[in-house]
């Protein structure tokens, strides 16, 4: 029973969009904007209905990759997770249940002139999900899955903890800068860096440590 009634919690946080698109739907024009340049500019119109699909695209589609990995995964290490895994579903179906309502605001108010809260929304994703880094098993589907992370489980741990804490103090980077820099050329040139920091150094790191493992083995 409770197994169920956590599900019907993720489902519940699905359906806001819809609940939040209903209240909306009389408001909005045939043709609604759905897509905006760097200024912050409508550059892409569609129709209405098209917004019927994307609280979908964005909830449903992530509970059911969140449902099928455990079931694909060889070792069986995301089951592994136990309790965080579920805690992990749930920060990421309410990311992207709030992400799909903020999206369905923007096309009832015509323009992205201020892209704060979005950015801010992406940098507390980061942070949560670095929090979790530590948390994840070796496997094939989440995680910094370099070739190296992959081979050595010490190497994944090291990799997960130095990920980790570089993806909380980046996040919160970004949601601290998203109120700073008004700009948004800017904005997104800087979060641009902050993301390139984010990937490659973890990656360098693993393959560092993988060969300071292996020279230490040879040895």
């Amino acid at each position: 029973m409770k197994k169920y009634l956590k599900e019907a919690v993720l489902w519940a946080m699905i359906l806001l969009p819809y609940v939040y698109l209903a209240t909306i739907w009389n408001q909005l024009p045939d043709k609604v904007p759905t897509h905006f340049n760097i200024a912050g500019d409508v550059d892409t119109w569609s129709a209405k209905t098209t917004l019927l699909y994307l609280p979908g695209a964005l909830g449903i589609g992530i509970y059911l990759l969140m449902l099928l990995i455990p079931l694909i995964d060889p070792k069986k290490r995301i089951k592994q997770m136990g309790a965080k895994y579920y805690t992990l579903r749930f920060m990421l179906t309410l990311f992207f249940s709030v992400l799909a309502t903020y999206l369905l605001y923007l096309s009832n108010a015509g323009s992205l002139k201020n892209p704060n809260l979005l950015v801010a929304l992406i940098g507390v994703l980061f942070a949560v999900l670095g929090n979790y880094f530590q948390a994840i098993r070796p496997n094939y589907f989440i995680g910094i899955r370099t070739p190296w992370t992959l081979e050595n489980e010490e190497v994944w741990k090291k990799t997960h903890r130095l990920g980790g804490r570089l993806w909380i103090a980046c996040g919160l980077l970004i949601a601290v800068i998203s109120f700073i820099i008004r700009n948004n050329l800017a904005l997104a040139i800087t979060l641009g860096a902050i993301l390139s920091v984010m990937v490659i150094v973890p990656v360098v790191y693993s393959y560092r440590e993988f060969q300071f493992q292996r020279s230490g083995r040879d040895a």
